[in-house]
């Protein structure tokens, strides 16, 4: 057997210079033969570290000592991106193979932690459009 680690922390400002963070480690064993299937093994790895991702996302979007809003608030009064739609935005981009960050800034212009809940729901219909599947209203998506 082979074991594949995975860890992931991220920390979000709070209002008067606080902050608060979450971070998640993960073991997996796999099969040893994965060691010759680089594209088996990138594949095992990515999954672990989407599912980092999902837990400290979903920890954050957790209503904080202060309540602030899980991506720190975007100024404009726009409600933040779900814990749902960043979910299914990462699901879709590793089933295309892309990058979910650089997908997010060359389509919205922004980093996925900064996108707005219509910018999120507008990204998920675009990658599933390349993805060939139906667009329309996605989890979390309350247009």
């Amino acid at each position: 057997m082979l074991k594949l680690n995975a860890g992931l922390s991220r920390k979000v400002g709070e209002p008067d210079y606080g902050s608060r963070g979450a971070s998640v480690n993960l073991e997996l064993e796999v099969e040893s033969n994965l060691v010759n299937d680089s594209d088996g093994l990138m594949d095992r790895i990515r999954r672990l570290f989407t599912l980092a991702r999902q837990a400290v996302d979903e920890e954050l979007g957790r209503a904080g000592p202060s309540s602030a809003p899980r991506s720190g608030g975007n100024g404009n009064g726009q409600r933040p991106v779900t814990t749902s739609q960043l979910g299914a935005i990462r699901a879709i981009a590793e089933r295309l193979g892309v990058d979910p960050e650089r997908v997010t800034r060359d389509v919205v212009g922004t980093g996925l932690d900064a996108l707005t809940l219509r910018q999120a729901s507008q990204l998920i219909d675009e990658l599933k459009r390349r993805a060939g599947e139906p667009a329309g209203r996605s989890n979390g998506d309350r247009r």
